[in-house]
């Protein structure tokens, strides 16, 4: 029996997680959110590693709130950096294999090819740089046995995302407007998910950094009119530049990732965005049902 931690435990990644490892035998899966292990806490992480026995951790502790991150950069700093910084310690320390989840947000937009793992990073945002410097700060610890991956634009059946803030507005107002110029690739979790247990079932030890996103190229213009369109919600949708939405971050205008690596290493095929879009409003529909 291999035993995985999930850290970020009542995340929609980690729930993701959860759904999928009913698929897998073999494993024993320990989830934690920030009030069972605190990873700004040193102390704590390594003290939890002492006292359990682990082969895995999958990382999913992250301070996500772009705009807020503007404005408590120290908390940012303290989760997406030194937290990081503190489990790959560990997991350095104790032989346990990192998969740490990192943004598209780390590049400026100003790519005109798909973000290749070679492009230099590049961030517009605190949420952006503070994600980077985690990154760095894990490879720092010199630890060997670690995936992070980078992907954007995520949304699942769970917690609070673009897509649940569609469904909600939809049914709440007559006509909206969504930015149309920030062009990237919406991502269902429950797709990454899946290859982050493929991940480990396979022992794969390709070690280093990758990208994973779903397939295809979509602005939020685009991804707000495919949940409408998949939900039959009648709403006048207007597109928007981004200078008509100012926010307290700056947005990559261009975050679209090529996912070459990532696809001849693990074997994988990804989904296309929108048949995985299809996937979560049944996923929706059938907890809504229940």
């Amino acid at each position: 029996m291999k035993h995985v931690l999930v850290t970020g435990g009542k995340g929609q990644l980690a729930l993701c997680i959860k759904d999928a490892q009913k698929n897998v035998e073999g494993y024993h899966f320990i989830y934690v959110d920030s009030d069972e292990l605190d990873i700004t806490n040193k102390q704590l992480v390594f003290s939890f590693f002492e006292n359990q026995k682990l082969d895995f951790c999958i990382n999913c502790a992250a301070y996500t709130a772009v705009d807020k991150a503007e404005s408590e950069f120290e908390i940012a700093k303290k989760i997406n950096e030194e937290g990081v910084n503190y489990v790959a310690e560990a997991c350095q320390k104790h032989d346990v294999t990192l998969i740490h989840i990192s943004t598209d947000f780390v590049f400026d937009g100003n790519n005109s090819k798909h973000y290749s793992e070679d492009d230099i990073p590049s961030p517009l945002s605190i949420y952006g740089e503070t994600k980077l410097k985690g990154e760095q700060a894990l490879i720092n610890t010199g630890i060997e046995k670690y995936f992070i991956i980078r992907t954007s634009w995520l949304y699942s059946e769970f917690g609070n995302n673009f897509l649940k803030t569609m469904l909600r507005l939809g049914n709440e107002r007559e006509e909206l407007s969504v930015v149309c110029d920030q062009i990237g690739t919406p991502t269902y979790a429950g797709d990454l998910a899946k290859t982050i247990m493929h991940t480990i079932e396979s022992s794969n030890d390709s070690y280093g950094l990758y990208h994973y996103s779903n397939e295809g190229v979509a602005s939020w213009y685009d991804f707000a009119k495919a949940i409408f369109d998949e939900n039959n919600l009648e709403i006048n949708l207007l597109p928007i530049k981004t200078e008509a939405y100012p926010t307290p971050a700056k947005r990559p205008a261009f975050s679209v990732m090529d996912k070459s690596k990532i696809k001849e290493t693990l074997q994988i095929t990804i989904p296309y965005w929108r048949d995985s879009l299809k996937k979560a409003m049944n996923k929706i529909k059938k907890l809504t049902n229940e």
